[in-house]
């Protein structure tokens, strides 16, 4: 009996992790800063916005900017601004490559049309916008793993 188990118990752990791996990200060209702003706004607004526009700025040796606009349902429109920090000791062949890698990928600032949201509210924001990716990526797997 224990050695069919074998093969079944390397299957599962196989089909897992090929589910979590081709799961990823929802958006696998997006910047990570940008999602995480993006779910941030989303769970301070407590809804979807429709996205209108973003862009990120990295202003050398001091910070990152990731700045979204977006229309409301009742056609409000909205703006915010993540401050990521600059991070890097020194440039190599990563920030090279990807001159993102030099920032953090957790923001020190966060500004939601004109009004910012400091410490302690930030970091219940960026708790809450993780916790939501995490439920994201199971859900993802789960349907991956359902065939669906």
């Amino acid at each position: 009996m224990n050695l069919l188990w074998r093969p079944f118990r390397l299957l599962s752990l196989l089909s897992v992790s090929f589910a979590a791996l081709s799961a990823g990200c929802s958006n696998p060209g997006e910047d990570v800063r940008v999602t995480l702003c993006r779910d941030m706004v989303r769970v301070t607004l407590g809804g979807e916005p429709n996205w209108s526009g973003q862009s990120i700025e990295p202003r050398r040796q001091s910070e990152a900017v990731v700045r979204l606009s977006w229309t409301g349902a009742g056609g409000q429109t909205g703006q915010a601004t993540c401050h990521y920090p600059h991070n890097a000791v020194e440039s190599d062949m990563f920030t090279a490559a990807d001159p993102l890698a030099a920032y953090s990928t957790s923001p020190t600032r966060f500004v939601l049309d004109g009004r910012s949201i400091g410490n302690p509210k930030l970091a219940r924001v960026i708790g809450q916008a993780m916790r939501k990716q995490g439920r994201e990526f199971v859900d993802r797997a789960r349907a991956t793993l359902e065939g669906r």
